[in-house]
């Protein structure tokens, strides 16, 4: 079945999907929300996360008429794995090429840390039509010691966990400044069981081998940067250690018709930490532009 064809169900505002779509050789799964004839609001997670890693933000876009599709990225997820393990920026664009071929109309792209470097290729040097493009904490210049932070959380459990507490207590020791939850239940969607052990959802590979850390070139990310012509705006957690004032300063000097919102308390997980002033950055960029048509009210 075409995913346009899928997209047609599910039409309550708000009410999330699950919607399976045609990546660059593997299947890719997301939720989707909203009217069939809304302007499609795309959203990429970073790395290690998931399409629930948004919250309530592809049902806030639904609830004003667009159509929120949240995407789990090759790798992650209920997405499929990579067989040669190939997760280099090039192939999430591609992926990326291939869903939005198959949307009704260009989608805004709102892309956190990876999927903001995928939409940011995407849009500046492949040309993937779209009508907007939202970076969420994500320049092409990244703070070496906030990328080895997220990178040696990763590493970390290379053995799994025995138990959903011991992942939530490596969850909380990450993430000092966000309350360790009484019920961590919600961590289960997260963690996939092998060998009677549990471990995070993504491919192994994808921090290994042919995986992101050797595929970040950052002069293609400021010629990307430089192309774009599109509405475009950069949110930034406040407390962010991948993205300083002087990252926000450089991409605003490449993109300067670009808008920013720094967002107070937040840290890279920006949606995680603050989601209410998350989707209200976004809700505002999406009803500002015209480029977004179709059955979208703001």
């Amino acid at each position: 079945m075409d995913s346009r064809d899928e997209l047609k169900s599910g039409e309550a505002k708000g009410a999330l999907e699950v919607v399976e779509f045609e990546g660059a050789g593997l299947h890719l799964t997301a939720d989707v929300a909203g009217p069939e004839d809304g302007a499609p609001v795309l959203f990429l997670h970073g790395g290690g996360q998931t399409r629930s890693s948004w919250g309530r933000a592809a049902s806030a876009v639904a609830e004003r008429g667009y159509r929120g599709i949240s995407l789990d990225l090759r790798g992650h997820g209920e997405s499929g794995w990579a067989s040669d393990g190939d997760y280099t920026l090039d192939r999430f664009v591609d992926d990326l090429a291939e869903v939005v071929k198959t949307l009704s109309q260009p989608p805004v792209l709102v892309g956190a840390s990876l999927g903001g470097l995928t939409s940011l290729l995407g849009v500046g040097e492949r040309g993937v039509p779209a009508a907007g493009l939202i970076l969420v904490d994500v320049t092409p210049r990244i703070e070496p010691a906030g990328s080895e932070k997220i990178g040696a959380f990763m590493r970390g459990a290379p053995d799994g966990f025995a138990s959903i507490d011991e992942a939530a207590d490596a969850v909380a020791a990450y993430l000092p400044h966000r309350p360790r939850p009484k019920d961590v239940s919600g961590l289960k969607k997260n963690l996939r069981e092998r060998d009677g052990r549990l471990h995070w959802h993504w491919d192994p590979a994808f921090i290994a081998g042919r995986g992101l850390g050797a595929s970040i070139e950052h002069e293609r990310l400021e010629a990307a940067a430089a192309a774009l012509k599109i509405p475009t705006l950069l949110i930034r957690g406040g407390l962010s250690e991948v993205v300083s004032q002087q990252s926000v300063r450089e991409f605003l000097s490449l993109a300067p018709h670009a808008e920013f919102v720094d967002v107070g308390g937040a840290d890279h997980m920006v949606a995680g930490d603050a989601n209410d002033a998350f989707n209200a950055a976004v809700l505002d960029f999406v009803g500002r532009h015209g480029a977004l048509t179709g059955g979208a009210r703001p």
